[in-house]
């Protein structure tokens, strides 16, 4: 009789803290979920190119680091479109406080360099803009768009259409700080 009582109150003790409601499973990173998260991006030898905590764009010098900027965690809404497809699909699954190292491809980066990204413009054209082109120097389109001038000859020059960070794999330390509300 004692085993049969022991083995009914492990019994019901095992289904009571399975029907509980609140595995780890509930609070994880959705698509659609609104969440902040704290990052920092590598380059495949280590370089940083870019991140949300200020001490670490400090350290990473004056190729990282702006004065100007808010350093704060990211926010942004899981799924939507506003991060790239590896940095999206990294999150999934993420716990509040989890930290994860997540390397992304340049087809869920950027892209792939596409050398038909690199067109001619004439020397005369930017003139008239009151630009005075060198190679390296970089543009801005009307939408916004980083062009760079990668080459030049007597009449023309070469502006690359191609993200700086196309064609590279990339690494983000993301730490998951929040998951702010459902928006599905």
């Amino acid at each position: 009789m004692k085993k049969l009582t022991l083995l009914l109150i492990l019994t019901g003790m095992v289904l009571v803290s399975g029907c509980n409601g609140t595995t780890t499973q509930d609070n994880v990173v959705r698509e659609g979920d609104l969440i902040q998260v704290d990052y920092v991006g590598e380059l495949e030898d280590g370089t940083i190119f870019d991140t949300s905590i200020e001490s670490v764009a400090k350290e990473a010098g004056e190729a990282v680091y702006n004065p100007g900027r808010t350093y704060k965690p990211l926010e942004f809404t899981v799924g939507a479109g506003q991060m790239i497809k590896g940095f999206d699909n990294g999150v999934i699954g993420m716990a509040p406080g989890e930290e994860k190292t997540v390397t992304i491809l340049p087809e869920d980066a950027y892209g792939p360099y596409s050398e038909d990204k690199i067109v001619p413009i004439t020397i005369e054209d930017l003139n008239e803009s009151s630009i005075i082109p060198t190679i390296g120097m970089t543009l801005s389109t009307q939408y916004g768009q980083q062009i760079t001038i990668v080459d030049m000859n007597d009449t023309h020059a070469m502006l690359d259409h191609n993200h700086h960070l196309a064609g590279k794999e990339l690494t983000f330390k993301i730490k998951l700080v929040s998951i702010n509300e459902q928006i599905n």
